[in-house]
């Protein structure tokens, strides 16, 4: 549930708090007053789209906060590492003016993605342009999905189409004319004994590097480590002499006194060291000995490699093997390419008989889901005043070969009548503004019976409805409420009847700045917003007996349903 959602610096809105209660939650105010903000800000809260146009004029940064109950989103919570704080999640979105934006939850950084999935566990927004989706006959079978719960089914036909969809990428690779086939295994042979032939060792490169430029300073390493030899063995005096001479004085002094027998060891560690660092330095020096002729071939080798990366694109060696062993694959492919395809092609035929099984169960579940749906549906349409209605979901064969596709073997259609006597008809061509609102409505009541995200937003959910049809809308959201937190956006006093809390946006001008507030009504504030909507700004005794009638009328539903 949202318990409190706080507004700082977004659009007109300098800074606004609103604590929402139980049950239906209805805005209202005049058209322009800023309601759409508190949606796009909560929207903003569980990890919508957000822009730099969202900061209100001259401020730094838009501040989005909303606290939230943490049932539900408790596996969420394990994977982010957040802690809820006695129960309740801390949600906090900020949008800077130059664009860059800050998510955190309970104090702790996260993505704007980790947002978008919690909002997923927290609030379910419904706007106008899920009217728009119900028009888009592509989405009805995920509708029909969503209600059949056949998510199990759905899943074992995609993983046997994904594999279906893998084998016939192969068939079409290897499907070559002769001409192309001819082409190109005559470039991969050439490719292939060109890099066969260069003997490729994977480090080989980096070993010669180091080597050439050993031998590049051959003569000034020779100079060096003859002088550090000497330095340390064999001079005269040299390193390993004097500190020998000073062992021994140590050695003796160390008999007559303990104070000394540290030094004494550290010096024998030191000799000992001198002496192996002039025996590493005498065998590096006895290495040295290069030819000329080692020379020319640690080069010739290193130019021979770097050609080779340049003409085929490599960075080392290792993309080079990478390069011989995949089209040393290729070629093979196109040498045995028949037997492959005619391997591919048996395999095509046992995926497609698995794709047509698996798509057959899917097809079963939503034939099933299908006639609930439509009962269900028409019962919900019934109840919000259109008694005539017939709701039915149209299920047809994928007519293209192969006759399935990335979502089984159907295609998906909901088909509606609204009026006695006429044939049930696509929505997009049957259905009136009003009517589309309240099938939208309808859906999501249904589809929301085994919905457990705890907060449902209507936004505009009244588009078109009037009369009777606004009252049964009221009702309906009342319902919803009675199971999860509504929140509502209206225009329409039937339905900002039937709040539970109702809350106003208003707003005004002072000195040259627009401003926005939201403030919770009492029933008196209630009783006058009523008024207005049904009258206008002309608010008489008589809106508001009106007004008072619709809240009593209102309570008296409330309490015939509890």
């Amino acid at each position: 549930m949202l318990r409190s959602l706080h507004i700082e610096n977004i659009a007109v809105v300098e800074r606004a708090d609103v604590e929402f209660r139980e049950g239906l939650n209805v805005l209202t105010g005049e058209t322009g007053a800023g309601k759409s903000i508190i949606i796009d800000a909560l929207y903003a809260v569980i990890g919508g789209r957000t822009s730099r146009e969202l900061v209100r004029s001259g401020a730094e940064k838009g501040i989005a906060s909303a606290v939230f109950d943490a049932d539900g989103a408790e596996d969420w919570c394990g994977e982010a590492g957040v802690e809820p704080d006695d129960g309740a999640l801390i949600v906090q979105r900020s949008i800077s003016a130059d664009g860059k934006g800050a998510c955190r939850v309970n104090g702790v950084p996260v993505t704007a993605a980790q947002l978008r999935a919690l909002g997923a566990f927290l609030v379910d927004i419904h706007g106008q342009n899920d009217g728009r989706q119900l028009l888009d006959e592509s989405r009805h079978i995920d509708y029909l999905d969503a209600f059949a719960g056949s998510d199990a089914e759905r899943a074992a036909f995609r993983e046997t189409y994904d594999a279906y969809r893998d084998n016939e990428r192969e068939i079409a690779r290897l499907s070559l004319d002769d001409d192309t086939r001819r082409r190109l295994a005559e470039s991969l042979q050439y490719r292939v004994q060109e890099l066969e032939k260069a003997e490729l060792r994977s480090g080989e490169e980096e070993e010669l590097e180091a080597k050439s430029a050993l031998l590049r300073n051959g003569e000034k390493l020779r100079e060096a480590s003859s002088g550090a030899y000497a330095a340390l063995y064999g001079g005269e005096p040299s390193a390993v002499e004097l500190a020998g001479e000073a062992r021994g004085y140590l050695s003796r002094a160390a008999g007559w006194s303990a104070e000394l027998a540290e030094a004494d060891a550290s010096v024998k560690e030191a000799l000992s060291l001198l002496e192996d660092a002039a025996e590493r330095m005498r065998d590096f020096e006895d290495s040295l000995d290069f030819s000329p002729e080692e020379f020319d071939r640690v080069e010739s080798r290193l130019s021979q490699l770097r050609r080779l990366e340049k003409k085929f694109g490599a960075t080392d060696e290792a993309e080079l093997i990478a390069l011989y062993d995949e089209s040393a694959k290729r070629l093979a492919e196109i040498e045995y390419g028949d037997a492959a395809i005619e391997r591919l092609h048996k395999k095509r035929g046992e995926l497609e008989a698995r794709c047509r099984k698996a798509a057959a169960a899917l097809t079963q579940a939503r034939k099933k889901a299908a006639e609930k749906l439509g009962k269900r549906v028409e019962q919900e349409l019934k109840a919000l005043s259109m008694p005539s209605v017939r709701f039915e979901t149209a299920i047809s064969p994928v007519t293209a070969e192969p006759g399935f596709g990335v979502k089984g073997a159907d295609e998906v259609c909901f088909r509606m009548s609204a009026n006695a006597g006429e044939k049930p008809g696509r929505i997009a061509k049957i259905a009136s503004g009003g009517e589309l609102s309240r099938i939208m409505l309808a859906l999501k009541t249904v589809f929301g019976e085994n919905d457990p995200v705890p907060t449902a937003v209507f936004d505009e959910i009244d588009t078109g409805v009037s009369g009777v049809a606004a009252s049964r809308v009221g009702e309906k959201l009342s319902g919803i409420g009675r199971a999860r937190q509504v929140l509502c956006v209206s225009h329409l006093p039937q339905i900002a009847a039937m709040a539970d809390a109702q809350y106003l946006i208003e707003k005004s001008e002072r000195n040259g700045r627009t401003y926005t507030t939201v403030n919770e009504l009492d029933r008196a504030g209630r009783r006058r917003e009523l008024a207005r909507l049904i009258g206008g700004d002309n608010i008489t005794e008589l809106t508001l007996a009106s007004a008072e009638e619709l809240l009593a009328s209102a309570d008296a539903w409330k309490e015939g349903e509890a």
